[in-house]
């Protein structure tokens, strides 16, 4: 969804423009539009926030280099975003190896690290109501990867023979909450009752710098899909950049500037209710 975000804002530079001011608007309005869709997705918002926050720092540019530019940050931006899920796998590679690791919905970025470190074994869950966790399954088992497949009234008690339970993300907030796919806080809490810790695997440009109390409101169909997990049952958030506790998101995001200058552009989508 990110780079789908990314290659349509670089579909509107290419679009007719006075000067840099107007093509900006027209990405604004344009990246407003795309974050509306899905706005538990902070994928979308990422993406569109820094292409938003880079052009607004070229603004003064003739309109050449400017779209170049701009071009260049987007292209550059869904490269990164590649990298960011190998350097992920890094930073999960030693916790990976020999273990057993249970998981819930089809994130791409866990797929990269347990393909990257086999663990000893899967335990994927069923996820519905879409049930994506069946192909994520037979993907990672056709990867030669021992996998079991458990439903989603069972995935609970299966916890219990994880050691690790591994998920990924729609948004990770400022406040350390989790967006992530329905049922992800029932099976967080089996794995607390069980000792064994929930982590995170979320590229920085998932993160909003905003808590989530004041987050984009999902849609009707989002609340049927995806939903919120206290920062309490996450022990740890890995990034590109290492890993951080829930307590230490501000602080990343502090460090990554065009996390805030992007959504500040975006703010009239981000406090929309759909």
């Amino acid at each position: 969804m990110a780079e789908r975000t990314v290659e349509a804002m670089l579909d509107i530079t290419n679009k007719a423009a006075e000067n840099p001011d107007a093509l900006l608007a027209e990405l604004v309005a344009a990246a407003r539009k795309l974050a509306e869709s899905r706005p538990g997705v902070g994928a979308i918002a990422g993406a569109a926030g820094r292409v938003l926050a880079a052009a607004n720092g070229w603004r003064h540019l003739d309109l050449e280099h400017f779209r170049r530019l701009i071009d260049d940050e987007g292209r550059s931006l869904i490269e990164g975003r590649r990298r960011a899920a190998y350097s992920i796998a890094i930073h999960l590679s030693e916790r990976l190896q020999g273990a057993a690791v249970a998981t819930h919905s089809a994130s791409a970025t866990v797929r990269e690290a347990i393909l990257h470190t086999p663990p000893e074994r899967v335990i994927c869950t069923v996820s519905e109501p879409v049930g994506e966790g069946r192909a994520f399954a037979d993907e990672l088992r056709a990867e030669g990867l021992n996998v079991d497949l458990v439903e989603d009234a069972g995935a609970p008690a299966a916890m219990a023979d994880a050691g690790l339970f591994l998920i990924g993300a729609d948004t990770v907030f400022l406040d350390g909450t989790l967006c992530n796919k329905i049922g992800t806080t029932t099976l967080a809490e089996a794995a607390a009752g069980h000792g064994i810790p929930t982590v995170v695997a979320c590229e920085i440009v998932k993160l909003a710098p905003v808590d989530a109390a004041a987050g984009p409101k999902p849609s009707a169909a989002e609340r049927s899909l995806f939903e919120l997990t206290p920062p309490e049952l996450i022990a740890e958030i890995v990034t590109e950049e290492g890993s951080v506790t829930s307590d230490e998101v501000g602080a990343l995001v502090d460090r990554t500037p065009f996390l805030r200058e992007g959504y500040a552009l975006l703010l009239p989508a981000a406090n929309s209710v759909s």
